[in-house]
């Protein structure tokens, strides 16, 4: 099988055939080893700081127009990712309380690296992303976007590597190559450490961005949810490290997801972000959805035996009043599916 980047000119009706297996979309060997993950500051753009975008992504939250039976969290396990996918967020309330017709909407999964494939649990389940287009488009966005800036790798050899781009491209999807000039200074409202900071612009500018982490141990931020996710959308991560917890938290404020769906499909126990050891991989097959990312976080905390207050940017997302980790007092839909 031959393996390309060709992003579509635009979201297509979705195609009767079945979302790729994980089997089917990952290549057989890494088309690209490791690269140095440290990114250069000399290499961002010199861009004039746009308006607040940081106040205008942060709209009215998804929450308030949820039906009353909605759940605040839910918690589908099961074997079929792509069922797991529609059953939790029907418990929300729909797709169609998050997209609207006419929508621009894009996904944000983790294609962290171009060194493994799903299997090892480093890089969101591309069934789990290509049901959330295909729901989209059937809810009548207008475009559906997939894009993530991997630190290993190459964005188009991550793309193919992780199975994401052929099971996107199946499901009526665009992969998108997130460009550098094309990100730009951010003011941060609110920040206490970070005052601004250069974000993809495409995922400010959207109508609806749906965030779609895979739940993995992390040397330097404990773990990897959906919080840490949003350090895709920014450059110089590098610069996050220091006072991580702070500044996850700062960066996950102003892009502010509409909607979060934790793949727990196959989580990664250890050496991560990247793994590269199945003897790492737990099989879950679970996926938690929330309008409220902190939650979400929160919840997945337990399947690697720690609390919400474990993790540094759970914490202070919760104390920034971006969501709750306050579990007890929200309502949680589990259930087998």
């Amino acid at each position: 099988m031959q393996w390309s980047f060709r992003p579509t000119a635009e979201a297509k009706d979705v195609p009767p055939s079945p979302v790729p297996t994980i089997e089917q979309v990952v290549p057989a060997e890494p088309t690209v080893a490791a690269q140095d993950a440290v990114v250069d500051p000399s290499e961002i753009p010199d861009v004039t700081p746009i308006a607040d975008a940081g106040a205008a992504r942060a709209q009215d939250a998804p929450s308030s127009s949820a039906p009353s039976e909605a759940a605040h969290l839910a918690v589908a396990h099961g074997a079929s990712a792509e069922q797991l996918t529609q059953r939790a967020i029907a418990a929300l309330g729909g797709i169609e309380r998050f997209v609207k017709n006419g929508h621009d909407v894009i996904i944000k999964p983790n294609i962290c690296n171009a060194n493994h494939g799903p299997e090892y649990a480093s890089t969101t389940n591309p069934e789990v992303v290509a049901t959330l287009v295909r729901m989209c488009l059937g809810a009548g966005a207008k475009r559906v976007r997939v894009m993530d800036s991997p630190f290993s790798g190459s964005p188009e050899a991550a793309y193919a590597r992780s199975g994401i781009e052929a099971a996107v491209k199946a499901a009526g999807g665009e992969m998108e190559i997130m460009a550098a000039m094309r990100y730009a200074k951010t003011p941060i409202p609110g920040g206490q450490d970070l005052k601004e900071w250069p974000f993809y612009q495409p995922i400010l500018e959207a109508d609806v961005v749906i965030n779609v982490p895979i739940a993995k141990h992390h040397y330097l931020s404990t773990l990897t949810l959906g919080g840490k996710n949003m350090m895709g959308t920014i450059q110089e991560r590098g610069g996050m490290h220091p006072n991580i917890g702070q500044r996850v938290a700062e960066i996950t404020s102003v892009v502010r997801p509409e909607l979060t769906v934790m793949d727990a499909t196959r989580i990664l126990m250890a050496n991560g972000p990247t793994g590269g050891n199945l003897n790492d991989v737990k099989q879950m097959n679970t996926v938690i959805a929330s309008h409220d990312v902190v939650a979400a976080d929160a919840y997945v905390t337990r399947y690697f035996d720690k609390t919400p207050a474990d993790v540094p940017y759970i914490r202070a997302s919760a104390e920034m009043g971006l969501g709750t980790m306050d579990l007890d007092g929200i309502k949680i839909a589990e259930f087998d599916v």
